[in-house]
């Protein structure tokens, strides 16, 4: 049989599969939706995983791609008990600023900043957010990460000195306490509400500044940044939480700065050769290895339950198509009468099942990619369907239906023509 005698063959066995599914409403209806929801989980979770692919990209590209930071814990995924034995990293002492003063004065090293996050609650007259991400920062921060600065400034190194009571605002939390009101100028109040020794007091706005937000940053949450020193001293930050970032120089590979930066610090700290560093270096490779890691455990769980719905359809595929060779084995018959070899019978019921998992498909398809431009537009995920999943959604359908309907079609294959024909 010629390509296009098979085209022909294949163009009429969709025709027989749609008829069977009218004929079948409630049989074809639960087959397609087992087939349908398992490509729509699957195109879900492949448009949400994209677009978080792509906010991991894009956070690591601003920070710079050489810069890696300081951490008093290192990332680990460990079980500890209160024995100092399994978490040795426990009793590690917290970063100092006088090891930033030192660090900073390394000819390896551009610049060193030290960050803190934070919590408080902000009020502007009657309006009142209960909760705002703060993050105390050394001045140096604009040349680590550079913000965009849509009004005023950010604080000097002598407003950190003193712990100035300044403050600058991204535009979710300018927008939130200040409506269309110029925000720069005006006074804050923050609190530390709920904690043990609750702090704050008046701030001075003095900025505000564009996020680009991303899922790994929390979204478009309101956002303050001061002066660390402000941050410990106004509104009783602990200072033993404190992380520094770090640019290497020009020209100096990250290696050799972490390398640097690691010597000195177990000097500083009088650490001998055989003891451990009581501090964690972290790359931006380190960071992506543990985004893969959780992420690739949370793609897989979902794949898992995705292949529920396509068995689901695949059950029903066989029991269609079980009673489809039943209700056509006279047809069967007929046609190997004429002529028609196994091969020929065979491809036509696969054909009539794969179209009938392939209906399930594209409905997934419609489904997932309009609930992908939901999560794109109504969260800080930049969910996109890739096009290698609409690909492999549809193809996995398509297998599905082959796979399934094998056995209903290798049956009609093999019945005896003249079995078939008295058949009632």
């Amino acid at each position: 049989m010629g390509f296009f005698g098979r085209l022909r063959m294949s163009l009429e066995g969709v025709g027989i599969a749609f008829e069977a599914m009218r004929g079948n409403k409630v049989r074809a209806g639960l087959t397609i939706l087992g087939v349908a929801v398992g490509v729509f989980v699957v195109v879900v979770i492949s448009a949400a995983v994209h677009g978080i692919n792509q906010s991991v990209a894009q956070q690591f590209e601003s920070a710079g791609p050489t810069t890696f930071f300081v951490q008093r814990f290192p990332i680990v995924f460990e079980a500890c008990d209160d024995s100092g034995d399994s978490c040795r990293w426990r009793s590690n002492p917290p970063i100092a600023f006088s090891e930033v003063n030192v660090l900073q004065r390394l000819p390896s090293v551009a610049e060193v900043g030290a960050q803190q996050g934070w919590n408080a609650s902000v009020r502007y007259r009657d309006r009142y957010l209960p909760s705002a991400n703060i993050t105390g920062a050394t001045a140096n921060w604009p040349r680590l990460n550079p913000p965009e600065m849509t009004d005023g400034r950010v604080f000097t190194e002598p407003e950190v000195r003193a712990a100035a009571r300044v403050v600058v605002l991204n535009t979710v939390a300018a927008q939130r306490l200040f409506g269309d009101e110029p925000a720069v100028g005006k006074e804050v109040l923050l609190a530390t509400a709920g904690r043990a020794s609750a702090r704050g007091g008046p701030f001075t706005v003095i900025g505000v500044y564009n996020e680009n937000a991303s899922f790994v940053s929390g979204g478009e949450r309101p956002r303050i940044s001061m002066p660390i020193t402000s941050l410990t001293r106004h509104l009783g930050a602990r200072v033993e939480w404190m992380g520094l970032v770090v640019k290497p120089a020009d020209g100096v590979r990250p290696d050799v700065a972490m390398d640097d930066v690691t010597s000195t610090l177990r000097g500083i700290r009088g650490l001998r050769p055989s003891r451990e560093s009581n501090f964690a270096i972290i790359t931006q490779d380190r960071l992506l290895d543990v985004y893969n890691k959780i992420f690739g455990m949370f793609f897989l769980v979902m794949i898992a339950l995705s292949s529920v719905g396509l068995l689901v359809g695949g059950v029903g595929v066989v029991a269609i198509m079980m009673i489809s060779v039943t209700e056509r084995t006279r047809e069967i018959g007929v046609r190997k009468a004429l002529g028609a070899t196994r091969g020929v019978i065979l491809w036509q019921f696969l054909v009539e099942a794969a179209t009938m998992t392939a209906t399930g498909a594209m409905i997934g398809l419609a489904f997932g990619w309009a609930v992908a431009l939901v999560v794109k537009h109504a969260t800080p995920i930049a969910a996109s369907v890739p096009p290698l999943a609409v690909l492999a959604a549809f193809a996995m359908s398509v297998l599905t239906g082959i796979a399934f309907g094998m056995l209903p079609a290798m049956r009609a294959a093999r019945l005896d023509p003249v079995a078939a024909l008295r058949h009632e």
